[in-house]
């Protein structure tokens, strides 16, 4: 039986795999050497996303995204949540808000220094 911390590890690398496969040059982060550069994310790599991945059965979604925002917050990154059940595909989940400042390509420091695109 493979214990939280492990699988958490296994879902971390399968996550930056699959964003391998897609083109994005990522890696998971340094758990052991505590997080790199400051960051609390689980992968790095694309820039201006904070991703935390959770490769659970059972996800309380609302929670994985609070962690993900309060992790992200002071680093000018949208959080999102990589999550995936046994057998199913990757799914992202984030605010409304952050999907359509990345639909219409509205960086966050605009948005705090008052300039609309």
């Amino acid at each position: 039986m493979i214990n939280s911390k492990q699988k958490g590890a296994a879902g971390e690398r399968e996550f930056a795999n699959f964003c391998k496969n897609m083109g994005f040059d990522v890696r998971r982060t340094a758990q052991y050497n505590g997080k790199e550069l400051d960051s609390k994310a689980d992968v790095v790599g694309i820039p201006g996303i904070h991703i935390e991945v959770k490769r659970v059965e059972q996800l309380n979604i609302h929670k994985a995204m609070d962690q993900a925002i309060r992790d992200s917050e002071g680093h000018n990154e949208i959080p999102i949540v990589a999550h995936r059940k046994n057998n199913t595909k990757w799914l992202i989940t984030m605010t409304a808000e952050d999907w359509f400042r990345l639909w219409y390509g509205i960086e966050k420091e605009e948005e705090k220094d008052g300039k609309s695109s």
